[in-house]
């Protein structure tokens, strides 16, 4: 654990350079629910008990199940009874199949399945000239990652409105209020459908806008790479999703713990893998996207940042090898 603290505290200096001194970062607190890195120790189940790594015939994956509608999909992924237990049924399954048959049937179903160490770390982005080096930032986006950008975006100095659904709002301040507070505490909150033409005019006067949805969810809500950037041309985007924005893995689902995985960024015992840390591609993600915008919007530029969060992880999984 003390090289990944290394690694994001190196990360976390290039963050407080971007925002010119204006961030105040630590480390341990950046990778916690909590004001202090509250770890268990490392193992096949996730600190946050909603993921766990499972051994298959060739190797492993990582599966979470944090959703009563994933769990209600384990029978048709695994050929299990409905009255079983869904992680029992996953772990036989498993056993008597290969990682890539169990992890390309799962995602087949949406579910958050990957294999570990499948990622590779990201490209660097493509970013197109253009843009001002300030301007509103609009935050759609709900649990950890996403609203991690945006706090570290308003402490840099940003205003950041937080748009949410009156149908789905973000469950954090209801389950871990601590957490809101940090990462949403210096935004102003707005409710506004997301299919609305008065949530496209924002977008259309925003400098930045942090999005983590699969991006046909997106299209379904008029929210698309062609309509947006045809009003907003200089529009800086950071899509955040589970495995990549373009292709076919933008139809996958995840989570930050199982995209941890997919990026290998798990500790190592007797040759199988135990998780670090809780859903640590969630804050890396954030951070590293923050960081990525600050400097773009330093530099005037502007264009998608596609943040996927197994990419990241495998970022800095290389980092502490």
């Amino acid at each position: 654990m003390t090289a990944l603290i290394e690694a994001v505290a190196a990360a976390g200096d290039r963050l407080v350079a971007a925002s010119h001194g204006r961030i105040a970062f630590d480390p341990r607190r950046a990778l916690s629910r909590h004001d202090e890195l509250v770890l268990a120790e490392p193992g096949v189940c996730s600190p946050n008990g909603q993921s766990r790594l499972i051994a298959c015939r060739d190797g492993w994956i990582a599966v979470s199940l944090p959703r009563e509608e994933d769990r209600e999909l384990v029978p048709a992924w695994t050929g299990a009874g409905f009255d079983e237990d869904p992680w029992q049924a996953v772990a036989a399954s498993a056993a008597r199949r290969t990682a890539a048959e169990m992890s390309e049937s799962g995602a087949g179903l949406h579910l958050p399945v990957a294999r570990v160490s499948e990622a590779e770390p990201p490209a660097p982005p493509a970013w197109r000239e253009g843009g001002a080096r300030d301007g509103s930032v609009i935050d759609l986006s709900a649990l950890w990652a996403g609203p991690y950008c945006g706090g570290l975006l308003a402490e840099a100095g940003f205003e950041v409105v937080k748009i949410e659904s009156p149908g789905r709002p973000d469950p954090t301040p209801l389950h871990t209020p601590h957490l809101d507070a940090r990462l949403n505490g210096r935004k102003r909150r707005l409710r506004i459908a997301l299919d609305s033409a008065a949530l496209r005019d924002r977008i259309a006067g925003a400098r930045v806008l942090i999005t983590a949805a699969r991006p046909h969810a997106l299209a379904r809500l008029g929210l698309d790479e062609e309509r947006l950037f045809a009003r907003n041309p200089s529009l800086l985007w950071i899509a955040i999703t589970a495995h990549g924005w373009r292709g076919e893995a933008a139809m996958r689902v995840g989570f930050g713990d199982d995209c941890a995985a997919a990026g290998g960024l798990v500790h190592h015992e007797a040759g199988a893998p135990r998780f670090m840390g809780d859903a640590l591609a969630d804050p890396l993600t954030g951070l590293t996207a923050a960081t990525l915008a600050l400097e773009a919007l330093d530099a005037g530029r502007c264009g998608l940042l596609d943040m996927a969060l197994a990419q990241t992880a495998a970022r800095f999984a290389e980092a502490i090898r």
